[in-house]
């Protein structure tokens, strides 16, 4: 309000004071949350710091947690019951208990992100825009690390790869996913005009993709990438806009066939490439690789129905799980591990009947499901169990199933005769 009021003083004027809604300073630090979810580089990160305050502080001013996340919490809390049971067959014990805490406060997020957008659906454009401006500038300084723009520069590299803000690559890259799928659904869907907008931020986060050099990261987005176009297909009625969607497919298709093109000149980049591009890596298919673990660890499973520790498996075998499904039974047992699954299976048998209803926040949801079903495959083969954007995806799935479940009970009341 810029009026001004009459002061008592002849000749004077009082200016009415500046107040700011408290809506707008809890979406604010919504943002900030959002945005810092890309930095965790170092334990605890200041995205698990600041997050566990503004849980605490959103709770005192009465966030709900509601029935229609109910799902989510039971097989949450199902999950780490298990694997609280397990911390007394770990041979370490304290690390354990650090393990299942960090598990534990991750489950909390995912709650959190589910109720705000229950009690609040438009909150889901808060956190894409804060996760699309953090995925940005997290993409230019893993791209800054990799060619060294800097003094210092490469400690946002390892092993050769671009690893940004982030402990490894495998993160890095499908952390970069979900803002990539946005703005590809943005160039598939707005007006051509707005493409130059969305293009050069599209491109970081691609170039920043294949520099992590994650086989794990390229099968997120190329799965995320064909379903949201699929999607964008099969929704779309008018059919000047289908072929415009047939020739931006093409035209996307080539694009990346271009700046492949461009970045492979690079002698070090080419090799590389050519290394991570092999299908079965030799730790994959050795005596006692990944794909051998699995089998060996399941059936150890089979024999220890509280699992056999966190951080225990890797005492039996070379390396860990690489298996979220295996590491659901063996660090938190047979409840966490079908707790797991039946919170996986759950959330996309209620996610896939929103994807064809009318909601503001409908296009958000493509992309958030493209990318969550593209991880869940990608589970098979990496350990996402500590991944904070997974369990943030959790948290959005169910925030917008419950916000659907609310309005349909609010539509029935309204039809119900009275």
């Amino acid at each position: 309000m810029s009026q001004e009021t009459a002061d008592p003083r002849p000749g004077s004027t009082v200016r009415p004071p500046v107040t700011i809604r408290v809506a707008s300073i809890g979406d604010g630090a919504l943002w900030l949350a959002a945005f810092l979810s890309g930095f965790v580089i170092r334990e605890p990160a200041p995205y698990e710091l600041y997050l566990a305050g503004l849980t605490v502080v959103w709770l005192a001013f009465g966030l709900k947690l509601r029935r229609e996340i109910g799902p989510l919490i039971i097989c949450l809390m199902l999950y780490i019951s298990g694997g609280i049971a397990s911390i007394p067959l770990a041979s370490e014990m304290g690390d354990a208990v650090i393990y299942i805490a960090v598990s534990g406060f991750l489950a909390v997020t995912a709650i959190f992100y589910a109720a705000i957008l229950a009690e609040r659906p438009e909150r889901y454009s808060v956190i894409e825009k804060g996760y699309l401006a953090g995925s940005v500038l997290v993409a230019l300084i893993g791209i800054a690390g990799y060619f060294n723009l800097f003094p210092g520069a490469d400690f946002f590299t390892r092993y050769g790869r671009a690893r940004g803000t982030f402990e490894d690559p495998n993160v890095f890259g499908p952390f970069l996913a979900l803002p990539t799928v946005l703005f590809m659904h943005r160039l598939l869907n707005k007006p051509m005009r707005e493409v130059l907008a969305y293009g050069p931020a599209l491109a970081i986060l691609v170039l920043a993709i294949f520099l992590s050099f994650s086989r794990g990261a390229w099968g997120v987005i190329a799965i995320a990438t064909l379903v949201v176009y699929l999607l964008s297909l099969i929704t779309e009625r008018k059919a000047a806009r289908r072929l415009r969607l047939v020739a931006l497919g093409a035209a996307g298709i080539l694009a990346v066939i271009a700046l492949l093109g461009v970045v492979l000149t690079i002698d070090s980049v080419s090799e590389m490439f050519v290394e991570r591009a092999k299908l079965v890596q030799e730790y994959d298919g050795a005596r006692l690789g990944r794909f051998a673990r699995y089998a060996l660890g399941f059936q150890m499973v089979m024999e220890n129905p509280l699992g056999i520790g966190a951080l225990e498996f890797n005492k039996h075998f070379p390396e860990d799980e690489h298996n979220v499904y295996l590491k659901g039974f063996t660090t938190y047992g047979w409840i966490g591990g079908l707790a797991y699954i039946v919170l996986a299976g759950w959330t996309m048998k209620r996610l896939v009947p929103l994807l064809f209803k009318h909601r503001p926040w409908t296009p958000f949801l493509h992309c958030v499901f493209a990318v969550f079903t593209a991880h869940l495959i990608l589970s098979v083969i990496i350990d996402t169990d500590h991944w904070r954007h997974m369990y943030m995806l959790y948290g959005i799935s169910w925030g917008l199933i419950g916000a659907d479940m609310i309005e349909q009970k609010r539509l029935s009341r309204m039809r119900a005769p009275a």
